[in-house]
């Protein structure tokens, strides 16, 4: 029998402390910002979160990762990279402009991608306010990345300068994502 997670209160709300399953809400799971990238819920205990309670263990599921994603019009998801793992994402409200292999293409509410191993994509906030996007990805000890040169995303301000496989190096110009959550969530399905 597998044992319900202890959920605990981290800096910016709930998080699974305990290997097991659980049930937490959106609003108050525990949430990370940054000032170019949005805001997310990562629904695990990682480092990011556990910031200050380095009495807590990280947990992660093993095999899938899991992160809601929000972002506002013109604000990018992240940087434009291809990774060794599937991805899979679904736009559950808002508008987004998906880049996809330097191809850009609209997203609306329920509108799904699929990214097999190496694709190049990354995905910028539109419309009027923000967009959510629900996004999964495979797990394997294997994994590489590779944030290639996009003249498309770097016009979203989503690309890096020079191609690196070197996370740390790609975002080194941007802030580190904080434990934290909007003060305010106008316009998503959950305020």
């Amino acid at each position: 029998m597998v044992e319900e997670a202890r959920l605990e209160a981290v800096d910016s709300g709930l998080a699974p402390v305990t290997d097991g399953w659980f049930v937490v809400n959106v609003r108050e799971a525990a949430w990370l910002t940054n000032e170019a990238f949005g805001a997310r819920c990562v629904f695990e205990a990682d480092r990011r979160v556990l910031r200050t309670r380095p009495d807590l263990d990280v947990q992660r599921f093993a095999d899938v990762g899991f992160t809601l994603a929000v972002v506002a019009p013109g604000q990018p998801s992240g940087l434009y990279h291809a990774e060794s793992n599937q991805e899979n994402f679904l736009v559950l409200a808002g508008e987004c402009v998906s880049i996809v292999e330097d191809e850009e293409r609209p997203l609306r509410a329920w509108d799904f991608v699929h990214c097999p191993p190496g694709t190049a994509h990354v995905f910028v906030g539109s419309g009027d306010g923000p967009c959510v996007i629900l996004m999964t990805g495979r797990r394997t000890d294997e994994k590489s990345i590779v944030y290639p040169r996009s003249e498309v995303a770097r016009r979203h301000g989503a690309g890096v300068e020079t191609e690196t496989n070197s996370p740390s190096e790609a975002y080194a110009p941007f802030p580190h994502w904080q434990p934290g959550r909007r003060d305010r969530w106008t316009g998503l399905p959950w305020a």
